[in-house]
């Protein structure tokens, strides 16, 4: 199901005070006013491509090549509705 509430044409970034880090042990973590969230590989190659630049859907487009099923795409959406509703990303 597509998410209604984003716009086709607004670019996405991390929210203000977020940033993707590696720790001291070379694992990816967004850093941000609440603490520190540690991500998996997939979660930080898509958080890595909001960075303002780009739109829900060129996101998606960029990291669908690196994956050779089709249903990663409902993947990458749903990882993006959950970012934007715990305030990681933000439309700008």
């Amino acid at each position: 199901m597509k998410d209604k509430a984003w716009s086709r044409a607004s670019r996405i970034r991390l929210a203000p005070g977020r940033q993707l880090q590696k720790d001291s042990a070379d694992r990816h973590i967004l850093v941000g006013p609440k603490g520190v969230v540690q991500l998996n590989e997939s979660a930080a190659a898509i958080l890595a491509l909001c960075d303002g630049t780009r739109t829900r859907d060129q996101i998606i487009a960029r990291i669908l090549p690196r994956s050779k099923e089709d249903s990663f795409a409902v993947d990458v959406r749903e990882f993006l509705s959950a970012a934007r509703h715990r305030g990681w990303i933000i439309e700008g």
